[in-house]
């Protein structure tokens, strides 16, 4: 049985992965540097904890989640070459000789504002990655940031935070330790968790590489996620212009947050694009005795145990018998035996591949072809390509041969499988369905719905989905565009002025359009026939809207009344009731009564007229 909680520096695990120093220790087990003795490389392996090895729930979800991870190829997720159990599980992992995260920050060193948008954009574009394959971190922090010798970030451990949380026990109780300082109040609650858990995780990480803080912690584990479910966490003015991204991502309800880490990323983008250029971080690498440059050629020889020295399981390379001597040979056999040598030499000197001095294959999976082939280039190697259906992203490297870490001679070719993304699969039928009904149902079954053109259509009303672009089948996790219906084809309304109601509205009928009455007054329209319409005549608009036709009641004339013999008052009120203005003519005195009037009473003339009357 191996044991865990001790150093095992110098053991082999699986027959194959010496180890040879600790790098870190963590809440789930210890990693090492080690050399797999197979392929000639370093690695990074991490052993997990002793008491996990008796659990088997942990085993079985470990088996699981390992594969898992081991599938994930991206230029910022830290790639996984093997897993195995050997007395306790153990993961192997590409070595990043930059250092962790938490190694800088526990050096003293803060970002710069410029610095930790850069650093949010990558892990964002990582998560993203992850999240569209099923994938959640479930523990994003620094120690699991993880920095290659130029920089570049990588995120490690997914699928470990899942697995631990199978097993019966991995942490001491109550601590404010691990998972819990950069845990989502979600995480303390029974519910499926899903990727804006880790955007959560991401912005705490943010705000301390910052400040050198960790905001929204209380003195327990359970203690933290009370804090953080209570409210939103205060994320400090030095976030700067950082700070609306970092308190959309820290609100405590998931769906406050961004919808997405690539919906982050954009906004870090945004802000990144108004800060000056970051400036290289200064890594805090693995410690003294490691090779900064890990995957170039060495010209030492590879140790080779004796049979008493070498550790359990490693095969012993036998040494080589001893040279006759060469004083016994017959001349002629020496002579024949240089012949043959000097023209099998000639002969291989002719037929063989050009090929320079051995150097290292460099890791291409999960870069891009363009990035592949510098990668190659500089590495002085060729590259094939051959294209294939896979569940990565189209246009990235899915597998490589050689394994990278393996050995190739310069100028040698590295066969490249390059990802044209996944199969299509049918997408749901949502044409004739509104909009946001046709993206919900697209979202549910694993896709990206945006809205694109609208176009008219004659059966299919306004608001609702007409075609998708794919139209039947598309890859899971591509973006579908919904073409939207603007309605039927505007037609033209036709003009029916100076018809008869029922004229017109017999027109407007044969043409799909429903008419609707309104009257009014007109000097020069006849009565009872169409002033206008509205929409106009001669104006697009859809089939079937109601158009308001406008009838003539001819002119606004009223009747001249009586004013004869009445008091100015009752004379006054009594034109003002029919619509007219009264003016006085002659003397006037008190009591006095209308002696004449014009017009004379009877007379017609337009509503608002004058009417003299004379005393």
């Amino acid at each position: 049985m191996v044991v865990a909680g001790t150093d095992l520096t110098g053991r082999v695990l699986a027959h194959r992965y010496r180890l040879r120093r600790v790098l870190g220790t963590g809440a789930g087990g210890r990693v090492y540097l080690a050399d797999d003795v197979d392929l000639r490389r370093r690695v990074a392996v991490k052993v997990l904890h002793e008491a996990l090895a008796e659990d088997a729930v942990f085993l079985r979800r470990f088996r699981s989640e390992a594969q898992v991870a081991a599938s994930l190829h991206h230029p910022h997720v830290m790639a996984v070459y093997d897993w195995g159990e050997d007395g306790v599980p153990f993961m192997v992992m590409e070595l990043l000789a930059g250092g962790s995260l938490r190694a800088l920050l526990d050096r003293g060193d803060r970002l710069e504002l410029a610095q930790a948008a850069a650093l949010g954009i990558d892990v964002c574009a990582a998560l993203d990655y992850a999240h569209g394959r099923g994938v959640i971190h479930r523990d994003v922090k620094p120690a699991n940031l993880l920095f290659d010798e130029h920089g570049t970030v990588r995120v490690a451990d997914f699928g470990i935070a899942r697995a631990l949380a199978a097993a019966s026990s991995t942490e001491p109780h109550d601590t404010l330790a691990g998972t819990a300082r950069y845990a989502a109040p979600e995480q303390g609650r029974p519910g499926t968790l899903d990727g804006r858990t880790d955007l959560y995780g991401l912005a705490l990480v943010l705000v301390e590489a910052v400040t050198g803080e960790v905001p929204g912690t209380g003195d327990t584990a359970l203690g933290t996620l009370a804090v953080r479910a209570r409210g939103r966490v205060e994320v400090p003015e030095a976030l700067g212009p950082l700070r609306p991204v970092l308190e959309r991502s820290l609100r405590p309800e998931p769906a406050a947050r961004y919808p997405t880490a690539g919906a982050m990323a954009e906004a870090l983008r945004a802000v990144a694009a108004r800060l000056p250029a970051p400036v290289p971080l200064r890594l805090p690498g693995l410690g003294d005795g490691l090779d900064p440059h890990p995957t170039q050629v060495r010209h030492e020889p590879l140790r080779i145990f004796d049979q008493e020295a070498a550790p359990a399981g490693v095969r012993v390379r036998p040494a080589p018998p001893s040279r006759p001597d060469r004083t016994r040979r017959f001349v002629a056999t020496a002579v024949a035996t240089g012949v043959l040598a000097a023209l099998a030499l000639t002969v291989y000197v002719v037929t063989r591949p050009p090929a320079g001095p051995p150097v290292a294959v460099p890791n291409r999976l999960g870069l891009s072809e363009a990035e592949a082939q510098q990668v190659a280039n500089r590495a002085g190697l060729l590259t094939a390509v051959r294209r294939v259906q896979a569940d990565d992203p189209a246009g990235f490297v899915t597998a490589q041969e050689p394994p990278p870490g393996a050995f190739a001679g310069r100028g040698g070719t590295v066969r490249l499988l390059l990802s044209t993304g996944p199969a299509p699969v049918a997408l749901p039928e949502v044409v004739g369905r509104p909009v946001a009904e046709a993206a919900a149902a697209l979202a549910q079954a694993g896709w990206v719905a945006v809205e694109g053109p609208r176009r008219y259509h004659e059966q299919i009303p306004a608001g609702a989905v007409v075609a998708t672009e794919p139209a039947r089948r598309a890859p899971p996790g591509e973006t579908v565009r919904l073409i939207v219906s603007d309605g039927p084809r505007p037609v033209p309304v036709p003009d029916v002025a100076g018809r008869s109601f029922e004229e017109a509205q017999a027109v407007l009928a044969a043409r799909g359009f429903p008419a609707e009455r309104v009257e009014e007054f007109s000097d020069t329209v006849a009565a009872g026939r169409v002033i206008r319409t509205d929409p106009a005549g001669g104006r697009e608009t859809q089939p079937g809207r109601t158009v308001r036709v406008v009838v003539s009641r001819g002119p606004d004339v009223v009747m001249v009344p009586d004013l004869r013999a009445r008091t100015i008052d009752e004379a006054s009120a009594l034109a003002q009731q029919v619509g007219l203005q009264v003016s006085v003519s002659g003397s006037y005195s008190p009591g006095r009564r209308v002696r004449a009037q014009a017009p004379d009473p009877g007379t017609t003339v337009r509503r608002n007229s004058v009417v003299t009357i004379f005393f």
